[in-house]
C-alpha cells in the first residue's frame, strides 16, 4: 500500500503541464514534489511578500535539508519582476526534470549527489498576481506591491542606494547570508542574453570605457558563455531586434545599461556568490502555448550552468587541532575582492576559477599568511572542484577571527576618486588600503 501511495504521489508530482500557475497552484506543486520525494527535496519559505505570500524555495540534493561540508550551494531565482514570467515556469519544469531523472540518468544523479540546488520560482509573487493582462513589454506587475523595483533595491557597491529595503529583498539578503552560495543565476525576460557583473561601476572598474570589469571577469565571461552556448539560440547574439545585438549572446551588465542596486552585484560583493542575469524571452509575458518551446530551448543550458559550481578550488581552513577556522580570508593572488572572501562557520571556502595555475592565499588575521600554488583542472565533469586545505599549526581553537562583517555602505566610494588613467599598481594599493581599513 505504501508503494502504491508513493507511486501515486510521484505521478501527481510529475504531472506538470505547460501553462501559467497561480501562486496557490505553484505552492501546491512544490508541496506535492516534496511529499513525493522527501529524501531528495527540502521545501521552505525564506520570507513573505508585502501581501503575505510565501517566498518558496525548493532545495534538491542528496542532503537537501542542510549544508554538507564539501558540497557547494547553487541557486536559481526567477520572477523578480512579476511580469517576466518565463523563468518562473521553466524552473518548475527543471524541478520536475531533476526529481524524475534522479536514479535513472547518471549525470543528473551525480549532479544531485554532489550539489545542493536551491530553486526559487518566484521572488515577486505579488507582482505576478497583479499582472492581469499579459503584455510583451511592460506592466505594473514588474514591481512589488509597494511599487518598488526589486532589482534596484539592494545595497550598491558604487553608490549610496537610498531605496527602502523591501520584504522580498530583505528575505533574499538574509537567505544569502545564511547559506554558502557559490554560483547563482537570476532569470528575467524582455531580451535574449546572458548578462554578467558589474551592473554599476566607476572609472577604476572601467566605466569611462563603457565596461565595468570585476576581478573575476574571465570567470564571468565563461559562465555567461556556458549558458548562451548551450541555449537553442541565445549564442547567435541576434537579440530581439536588428538594433540590439549581443556577440555570442553575452554582455557585461554596465555595457548594456547602468543599473544601481542590482541583485547580481550584491551577490558577488557581499554574498561571495557569482551570479549572472539570464534574459530568456523577448516577450516578457508570452502566451502559454510557447512555454514548452522555452523549456526545450533552455533545458540543456540550465543543467550545464549548474555544473559550473564545481569550477576552481575548494577546501577547509583549520587550526592545529583540526578545528575549522571561520572568517579566514582565502583568495587567489591577484584577484582581491573589495569585500574579501572568507571561510564559513565550517572553515570552508569555494573559489570559482578557470583551469590554470594560481597561488591561493589563506590568511587568519593576526597570523602569517599561507600561500599554496595549485594547478586547477576542469573538474566540472567530475562534479568536484580541486580540494586544497590549509592548516594553521600556530592557531589554537581558543582563537577566533575578529574580522567584522563587510559594511553595507559603498565599498568602491574611495576608488571613484582615482582617475581611469592611474597605473594598475596604484589600483592595487588603493584596494589593499580599503581592505586593511575593513579588517581594522
Amino acid at each position: 500500500a505504501v508503494g502504491i501511495l508513493m507511486l501515486c504521489l510521484g505521478s501527481a508530482a510529475a504531472a506538470l503541464d505547460f501553462r501559467y500557475h497561480r501562486s496557490e497552484e505553484l505552492a501546491a506543486y512544490l508541496k506535492g514534489v516534496h511529499a513525493a520525494y522527501p529524501s531528495l527535496t527540502h521545501l521552505h519559505s525564506i520570507g513573505r511578500s508585502v501581501e503575505g505570500r510565501d517566498l518558496w524555495v525548493l532545495v534538491l540534493g542528496r542532503f537537501p535539508a542542510h549544508h554538507k561540508i564539501g558540497i557547494p550551494e547553487f541557486k536559481y531565482v526567477a520572477n523578480m519582476h512579476g511580469d517576466e514570467t518565463v523563468g518562473r515556469e521553466i524552473l518548475l519544469h527543471l524541478i520536475d526534470f531533476l526529481v524524475t531523472s534522479y536514479g535513472r540518468d547518471p549525470v543528473i544523479t551525480r549532479l544531485l549527489n554532489n550539489t545542493r540546488i536551491h530553486i526559487m520560482p518566484t521572488m515577486n509573487p505579488d507582482g505576478f498576481e497583479a499582472t492581469k493582462v499579459p503584455d510583451c513589454y511592460y506592466t505594473r506587475g514588474r514591481y512589488n506591491r509597494n511599487g518598488k523595483d526589486l532589482n534596484r533595491n539592494f545595497p550598491d557597491a558604487f553608490e549610496n542606494n537610498s531605496a527602502n529595503i523591501q520584504p522580498e529583498t530583505q528575505a533574499v539578503m538574509d537567505w544569502i547570508k545564511n547559506e554558502t552560495f557559490v554560483l547563482s543565476a537570476n532569470l528575467h525576460g524582455g531580451a535574449l542574453v546572458a548578462s554578467y557583473t558589474f551592473d554599476n561601476g566607476n572609472p577604476v572598474t572601467g566605466s569611462l570605457k563603457g565596461y565595468s570589469r570585476s576581478p573575476d571577469d574571465d570567470v564571468f565571461i565563461h559562465l555567461a558563455k556556458t549558458y548562451s552556448s548551450n541555449h537553442a539560440s541565445m549564442y547567435k547574439g541576434t537579440g530581439c531586434d536588428s538594433r540590439q545585438t549581443f556577440p555570442e549572446g553575452i554582455t557585461n551588465g554596465y555595457s548594456w545599461y547602468q543599473l544601481e542596486g542590482g541583485m547580481q552585484d550584491y551577490n558577488y560583493v557581499w554574498g561571495q556568490c557569482f551570479e549572472i542575469t539570464l534574459e530568456l524571452s523577448c516577450c516578457k509575458y508570452p502566451p502559454a502555448d510557447q512555454l514548452e518551446k522555452f523549456w526545450k530551448d533552455n533545458k540543456v543550458a540550465l543543467i550545464e550552468y549548474i555544473k559550473q559550481v564545481h569550477l576552481g578550488v575548494k577546501g577547509q581552513v583549520t587550526d592545529k587541532n583540526g578545528n575549522p577556522i571561520p572568517n579566514a580570508i582565502v583568495e587567489a593572488k591577484g584577484r582581491p575582492h573589495i569585500c574579501p572572501y572568507r571561510t564559513n562557520e565550517q572553515g570552508e571556502y569555494f573559489l570559482l576559477l578557470l583551469p590554470g595555475t594560481y597561488v591561493i592565499n589563506a590568511t587568519v588575521p593576526g597570523f602569517k599568511s599561507m600561500l599554496k600554488t595549485v594547478e586547477i583542472p576542469d573538474n566540472t565533469g567530475n562534479f568536484s572542484a580541486l580540494k586544497q586545505d590549509f592548516s594553521f599549526s600556530e592557531v589554537s581553537d581558543q582563537i577566533r577571527s575578529r574580522v567584522a562583517a563587510c559594511p553595507k555602505t559603498p565599498l568602491y566610494q574611495e576608488l571613484a576618486r582615482a582617475s581611469a588613467a592611474v597605473k594598475p599598481t596604484l589600483h592595487v594599493l588603493v584596494l589593499m588600503t580599503i581592505m586593511l581599513a575593513i579588517f581594522k
